[in-house]
């Protein structure tokens, strides 16, 4: 929720430690020397480079001018300390006489204003953690948290601090705030002092061995994400990282990792990988402590530079590590906790599609339906390059599936594609293909105005029945492709919620010095929409405790926009599009009358009130009662689910808690099978819906 220490651990993602550039400068606080850093002549080069690449090659053709260099020096103000808390607001006055002033500095390969900035902004951090030392030795023992103080929860609005006094009391109160969140999961003062002192130590010790390529990162990334979110400078050192990760030759828990103020949060989790299938982490859980295996204390990771905490997870294969994380969504930061995963190589075996049968009863009749889980987009590239035949591929495989279903005689079939991040576009067009006899399945349009079209040419249909289409928020990329012209054709009805919204097609772009990402060209429907920024959005929605403001393109900084093009030439499933609205009203009145869903639409009420809280309170007390009633409406609802259900009520808390942990842990052994959920039983219902609409327009047609 608090978004404060160490915002640096941000922006210095997978840069190894090197000696400090020589300084012209010293400066020094209690003893503490820092030295300034300035740019060299390949660093200047780079710049030009990129800044060249950018103009003539990024899909906007966006003018590097005035305007643009206003944005840059706010983007880069913001990505240094994007909680406002290290500036002082007489440095970012000072910062104003570079407002249009960064790009004739770019263009010119000048990167003195930046490594000022950047100067400035280690002379500020260090203070401050130096500020936090001084609180710890001579106020920390007499804090008895009964004041009704608060602090802001979410400080990327706030003004700078105006002055010492209120630079000191906001980080006074920013120190007591994490302090009484270790009190309150049970901590001693001692732990307490001893781990935050140890922390703030840690920082201040990788705060000085930051270098010039650190700086320079930091500000291409602020000046190459002023484009779009996806389009990012990758020094040598990251690029190095970035292909051995691409050729899964890393042991690990297959996380993708970023950096978000002083935490290591999880932007999503390797299909197949083992942290995926542990079913225990989550996209936008938090990793605040690392242990390995035999290790007795867990390592407080808060404020650790991103490449360090990556190294701290990976290991041999075989061996287990574990994480302290605050759980996705968690109304409070003290609630944390241990997760244990037990680091593998992704396969393609654990990426490949499955297939299980539900069996339900609609309008007294009994159906099969069918349900194919795609956890990702996925093409052994390898072997194609040999016998392309009998490759493994996910159309390959679905289409497999499929003819196995069929031979045991299911009515109608679901495509689950929920946390499906994409893979192979040519598998989003194959696998379209298996439901449709021929046409056009996507459009590409370059930054040139280009437009291609993929196509199926291939007549053959795998299967011809009732169909639905799963989707959530973590379903991107090829996922939404295959979602969209499903939809767009009208061949099956679409279920869940409002998918990524990713659209765009990046290029690797080799400089002297690492790499540039760009975005080059964006992805559209046959319907001539795009699913950029907004997603696909589902036919029949269900409600989610994944946070739309949080998760997907609409929530990154500067996402290109969503827009339109001329449609293909295509043909719609008439019939299906007129049935969406009963097939809509029908699901609608299930949902509400679901113990599973009406609690998901409570939680999701709760969630909502922690997120729109706009203080958090010093007052011990205060925190406790919160916790106990937040503590009390969770036992409630679970409760009202379960009696619902049929089943029996919890009595307290701790057994609800502990019935969690058992659900967990059953989760460790319960690999490989397709969990069959209230939104699948949902989707099986849809399908049934599907089918017995179907079979009264067949009769009415008959009949006439």
């Amino acid at each position: 929720m608090l978004n404060i220490l160490s915002s640096f651990a941000r922006k210095t993602a997978l840069v190894t430690f090197c000696a400090l550039i020589a300084s012209t400068t010293a400066w020094s606080l209690t003893g503490i020397k820092v030295n300034d850093l300035g740019p060299n002549r390949q660093q200047a080069i780079t710049a030009l480079m990129v800044v060249k690449r950018l103009e003539q090659l990024h899909y906007n053709h966006q003018r590097l001018d005035d305007t643009l260099s206003a944005t840059i020096l706010d983007r880069y103000l913001n990505d240094l300390d994007p909680a406002h808390s290290y500036f002082l607001a007489s440095d970012i006055k000072e910062f104003e006489k570079y407002r249009f002033e960064m790009d004739d500095a770019l263009v010119n390969g000048n990167l003195s204003p930046a490594f000022a900035i950047f100067n400035r902004y280690q002379h500020r951090m260090v203070d401050r953690l130096a500020y936090l030392d001084v609180l710890l030795n001579r106020e920390f023992d007499q804090w008895q948290y009964t004041t009704n103080d608060t602090v802001e929860a979410d400080r990327k609005q706030a003004p700078w601090p105006a002055n010492q006094s209120e630079w000191d009391d906001l980080w006074r109160k920013r120190l007591m705030y994490t302090a009484l969140n270790m009190k309150l999961t049970g901590k001693s003062p001692a732990k307490i002092k001893k781990t935050l002192e140890r922390r703030y130590k840690s920082q201040l010790t990788r705060a000085l061995q930051v270098n010039s390529d650190d700086a320079f990162q930091i500000f291409l990334n602020s000046v190459t994400q002023t484009y779009d979110p996806h389009t990012q400078y990758l020094s040598q050192k990251v690029s190095e990282n970035f292909n051995i990760n691409m050729s899964l030759q890393l042991e690990g828990i297959g996380a993708v990792l970023q950096a978000e103020d002083e935490y290591t949060k999880i932007q999503s989790l390797v299909t197949g990988g083992p942290a995926d299938r542990s079913k225990l982490l989550h996209p936008a859980d938090r990793i605040v402590g690392v242990a390995q295996e035999g290790d007795k204390d867990v390592v407080d990771v808060v404020g650790w530079r991103l490449d360090e905490v990556v190294e701290r997870i990976r290991g041999k294969k075989g061996t287990k590590v574990t994480l302290q994380i605050i759980p996705a969504g968690s109304s409070n930061e003290h609630e944390t906790k241990l997760v244990t995963i037990t680091r593998d190589q992704v396969k393609l075996e654990d990426r490949a599609a499955q297939s299980t049968i539900i069996e339900t009863k609609h309008d007294g009749k009994a159906y099969k339906i069918g349900v194919i889980n795609v956890p990702a987009f996925y093409l052994d590239f390898q072997c194609t390059q040999h016998d392309e035949a009998n490759c493994r591929s996910t159309t390959r495989d679905v289409a497999a599936l499929i003819n196995k279903l069929k031979k045991q005689n299911i009515d109608g079939l679901i495509i689950d594609l929920r946390n499906n991040g994409g893979g192979a576009l040519q598998e989003a067009n194959s696998l379209v293909g298996l439901f449709i006899e021929r046409g056009p399945t996507v459009q590409i349009r370059s930054s040139g105005g280009k437009i291609d079209t993929m196509l199926d040419t291939d007549p053959r249909v795998a299967y011809t029945g009732p169909l639905a289409v799963v989707v959530n928020r973590l379903s991107a990329s090829a996922s939404e492709i295959f979602a969209g012209a499903i939809q767009d054709y009208r061949r099956g009805v679409i279920v869940g919620e409002r998918t990524f919204g990713k659209g765009t097609v990046q290029s690797m772009q080799q400089l002297d010095q690492g790499q540039l990402k760009i975005t080059l060209a964006k992805f559209y429907r046959i319907s001539g929409d795009t699913n950029q920024n907004k997603g696909v959005s589902p036919d029949i929605a269900m409600p989610s405790l994944l946070d739309h403001e949080e998760l997907g393109e609409s929530a990154l900084f500067n996402a290109l926009p969503a827009d339109t093009i001329r449609p293909a030439h295509y043909d719609k499933d008439r019939g299906l599009e007129a049935a969406i609205p009963l097939l809509r009203e029908n699901a609608e009145q299930r949902i509400r009358a679901n113990p599973d869903f009406m609690y998901l639409n409570e939680q999701v009420k709760l969630l909502d009130e922690a997120r729109a809280a706009k203080t958090v309170s010093l007052n011990e007390k205060t925190r406790e009662a919160e916790q106990t009633k937040l503590d009390s409406q969770r036992l409630k609802l679970e409760n009202d689910r379960r009696k619902g259900k049929h089943e029996t009520p919890f009595k307290t808390v701790a057994d609800m808690k502990k019935a969690a942990e058992k659900d967990e842990a059953d989760a460790l052994t319960d690999h490989g099978a397709i969990k069959v959920d209230f939104v699948l039983d949902e989707a099986s219902n849809i399908v049934s819906d599907v089918i017995s609409s179907t079979a009264s327009m067949n009769s009415r047609v008959a009949s006439h």
